[in-house]
């Protein structure tokens, strides 16, 4: 009966720790505040996720394609990640300018500056879910403009 017991807690302990392992194993985002102080200590490439609460495909991909392991490790690894809400009413600072949504109370879904600055597409109204890759020199390299499941966003990040 002892050693049923023993063997019982030690699947238990395996069990809680393989579960707090797969918790930690998140995409690292980063605000553009926290990049700004990122990239002046080193230059990184830049994933910035633009989303909004009411985005069905953009909540599909934080359950999808930012849980897959190969995802997570290569955005850790090789990018600075942020993710914003294309909607927040937040004041931004970043590179010593100011970022604000100017479409607060002027429309139903109002759109931050930033996202507007750098995921707008000529004669196409803004929309989600808005992905902007930046090379190591904040230099816009890629945008794309769709859901992307674990497979096709892995396959997107490298490529750059």
């Amino acid at each position: 009966m002892q050693s049923r017991f023993l063997t019982y807690l030690i699947f238990l302990f395996l069990f809680a720790k393989v579960g707090m392992a797969q918790q930690q194993e998140k995409v690292q985002w980063l605000s553009f505040e926290q990049l700004e102080d990122s990239l002046a200590v080193k230059a990184k490439k830049v994933y910035i996720d633009f989303y909004a609460d009411w985005c069905v495909y953009c909540k599909k991909m934080d359950r999808v394609a930012y849980r897959d392991p190969q995802v997570i490790d290569l955005l850790n690894l090789e990018y600075y990640a942020v993710k914003m809400n294309a909607d927040t009413k937040d004041t931004i600072i970043f590179g010593g300018d100011q970022f604000i949504n100017e479409q607060i109370g002027k429309s139903r879904r109002p759109t931050h500056q930033i996202p507007l600055l750098l995921a707008s597409r000529e004669g196409q109204p803004f929309s989600l879910p808005a992905i902007v890759i930046l090379n190591a020199e904040f230099k816009l390299e890629e945008r794309f403009f769709e859901y992307m499941d674990a497979k096709q966003l892995l396959n997107f990040l490298q490529a750059h």
